[in-house]
Protein backbone atom coordinates (compact mmCIF):
# COMPACT_ATOMS: atom_id res chain seq x y z
CA UNK A 1 0.00 0.00 0.00
CA UNK A 2 2.85 2.43 0.82
CA UNK A 3 4.72 1.60 -2.39
CA UNK A 4 1.54 2.23 -4.38
CA UNK A 5 1.06 5.55 -2.57
CA UNK A 6 4.55 6.69 -3.61
CA UNK A 7 3.86 5.69 -7.23
CA UNK A 8 0.47 7.46 -7.17
CA UNK A 9 1.98 10.68 -5.77
CA UNK A 10 4.85 10.59 -8.27
CA UNK A 11 2.48 10.04 -11.21
CA UNK A 12 0.77 13.29 -10.20
CA UNK A 13 4.05 15.20 -10.03
CA UNK A 14 4.41 15.03 -6.24
CA UNK A 15 7.95 13.80 -5.64
CA UNK A 16 8.54 15.77 -2.43
CA UNK A 17 6.01 14.35 0.03
CA UNK A 18 7.30 10.76 0.24
CA UNK A 19 10.11 10.97 -2.32
CA UNK A 20 10.48 8.73 -5.36
CA UNK A 21 11.80 5.49 -3.87
CA UNK A 22 9.16 2.89 -2.97
CA UNK A 23 8.96 2.22 0.78
CA UNK A 24 9.97 -1.41 0.32
CA UNK A 25 13.20 -0.33 -1.43
CA UNK A 26 14.29 2.32 1.09
CA UNK A 27 17.15 1.37 3.37
CA UNK A 28 14.97 2.11 6.41
CA UNK A 29 11.56 1.31 4.85
CA UNK A 30 10.93 -2.29 5.90
CA UNK A 31 12.33 -1.70 9.40
CA UNK A 32 10.15 1.41 9.80
CA UNK A 33 7.03 -0.53 8.79
CA UNK A 34 8.00 -3.28 11.26
CA UNK A 35 8.33 -0.67 14.05
CA UNK A 36 4.97 0.84 13.11
CA UNK A 37 3.36 -2.57 13.52
CA UNK A 38 5.14 -3.64 16.71
CA UNK A 39 5.87 -0.46 18.66
CA UNK A 40 2.75 1.52 17.78
CA UNK A 41 -0.95 0.76 17.48
CA UNK A 42 -1.94 -0.09 13.89
CA UNK A 43 -5.51 0.00 12.58
CA UNK A 44 -6.35 -1.47 9.19
CA UNK A 45 -9.52 -0.62 7.31
CA UNK A 46 -10.86 -3.38 5.09
CA UNK A 47 -13.27 -3.42 2.17
CA UNK A 48 -14.51 -6.79 1.05
CA UNK A 49 -11.94 -8.47 3.29
CA UNK A 50 -8.98 -6.70 1.64
CA UNK A 51 -6.83 -3.99 3.28
CA UNK A 52 -7.99 -0.58 2.10
CA UNK A 53 -6.23 1.78 4.50
CA UNK A 54 -3.97 1.94 7.51
CA UNK A 55 -3.54 4.31 10.44
CA UNK A 56 -0.71 4.11 12.97
CA UNK A 57 -1.44 5.64 16.37
CA UNK A 58 1.32 6.51 18.85
CA UNK A 59 1.80 8.45 22.07
CA UNK A 60 3.65 11.37 20.50
CA UNK A 61 5.43 12.74 17.44
CA UNK A 62 8.36 11.05 15.76
CA UNK A 63 11.63 11.85 17.52
CA UNK A 64 13.16 12.34 14.05
CA UNK A 65 11.05 15.45 13.46
CA UNK A 66 11.44 18.88 15.08
CA UNK A 67 8.08 18.61 16.87
CA UNK A 68 7.81 18.92 20.62
CA UNK A 69 5.53 16.56 22.51
CA UNK A 70 2.36 18.21 23.76
CA UNK A 71 2.25 19.65 27.27
CA UNK A 72 -0.51 17.13 28.08
CA UNK A 73 -1.22 13.50 27.29
CA UNK A 74 -1.81 12.99 23.60
CA UNK A 75 -2.28 10.39 20.90
CA UNK A 76 -0.50 11.00 17.64
CA UNK A 77 -1.29 9.82 14.12
CA UNK A 78 2.08 8.63 12.85
CA UNK A 79 0.89 7.34 9.48
CA UNK A 80 -2.31 7.45 7.47
CA UNK A 81 -2.48 5.84 4.04
CA UNK A 82 -5.19 4.36 1.89
CA UNK A 83 -5.23 2.12 -1.14
CA UNK A 84 -5.63 4.57 -4.01
CA UNK A 85 -8.14 2.25 -5.70
CA UNK A 86 -10.57 3.39 -3.02
CA UNK A 87 -9.69 7.10 -3.14
CA UNK A 88 -12.60 9.33 -2.25
CA UNK A 89 -14.56 6.60 -0.46
CA UNK A 90 -13.94 8.01 3.03
CA UNK A 91 -11.40 5.48 4.28
CA UNK A 92 -9.00 8.11 5.61
CA UNK A 93 -11.84 9.99 7.31
CA UNK A 94 -13.14 6.76 8.87
CA UNK A 95 -9.69 5.87 10.19
CA UNK A 96 -9.29 9.36 11.68
CA UNK A 97 -12.72 9.08 13.32
CA UNK A 98 -11.63 5.74 14.78
CA UNK A 99 -8.40 7.29 16.07
CA UNK A 100 -10.42 10.06 17.74
CA UNK A 101 -12.68 7.48 19.39
CA UNK A 102 -9.70 5.39 20.57
CA UNK A 103 -8.10 8.55 21.97
CA UNK A 104 -11.31 9.43 23.80
CA UNK A 105 -11.64 5.85 25.14
CA UNK A 106 -8.13 6.06 26.52
CA UNK A 107 -9.15 9.14 28.50
CA UNK A 108 -6.92 11.39 26.41
CA UNK A 109 -8.31 14.68 25.11
CA UNK A 110 -5.79 15.55 22.40
CA UNK A 111 -5.17 13.88 19.04
CA UNK A 112 -2.42 15.34 16.87
CA UNK A 113 -0.93 14.67 13.47
CA UNK A 114 1.76 16.17 11.27
CA UNK A 115 1.69 16.22 7.52
CA UNK A 116 3.33 17.55 4.41
CA UNK A 117 2.37 21.19 3.95
CA UNK A 118 3.53 21.51 0.33
CA UNK A 119 1.53 21.01 -2.83
CA UNK A 120 -0.79 23.91 -2.19
CA UNK A 121 -1.79 22.63 1.25
CA UNK A 122 -4.26 19.98 0.05
CA UNK A 123 -3.24 17.51 2.76
CA UNK A 124 -3.53 20.16 5.47
CA UNK A 125 -7.01 20.94 4.15
CA UNK A 126 -7.94 17.23 4.32
CA UNK A 127 -7.08 17.15 8.02
CA UNK A 128 -8.98 20.39 8.60
CA UNK A 129 -12.07 18.84 6.98
CA UNK A 130 -11.67 16.03 9.49
CA UNK A 131 -11.77 18.24 12.57
CA UNK A 132 -8.10 19.16 12.98
CA UNK A 133 -6.78 22.69 13.44
CA UNK A 134 -3.26 23.75 12.39
CA UNK A 135 -1.13 24.57 15.44
CA UNK A 136 2.31 25.09 13.93
CA UNK A 137 4.63 24.75 10.98
CA UNK A 138 8.05 23.15 10.79
CA UNK A 139 10.70 22.25 8.24
CA UNK A 140 12.64 19.00 8.20
CA UNK A 141 15.46 19.53 5.73
CA UNK A 142 13.58 21.01 2.79
CA UNK A 143 10.31 19.23 3.69
CA UNK A 144 7.60 21.70 4.82
CA UNK A 145 5.35 20.30 7.52
CA UNK A 146 2.31 21.30 9.52
CA UNK A 147 1.21 20.06 12.94
CA UNK A 148 -2.53 19.84 13.50
CA UNK A 149 -4.57 19.07 16.62
CA UNK A 150 -8.06 17.85 17.38
CA UNK A 151 -9.78 17.96 20.76
CA UNK A 152 -11.69 14.74 21.39
CA UNK A 153 -12.76 15.00 25.04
Amino acid sequence: MLDAAVAWMNARGNTQQWGTTPYSQRSDGPARVERYLTENTPYVAELGGAPAGVLILDGGPSPQLPIAPAAEPERYVRLLASDRRYAGSGIGAALLAHAAEETRRAGVGLLRVDCWAGGGGALVAFYERNGFTPTGRFTSGSWPGCVLARRVG
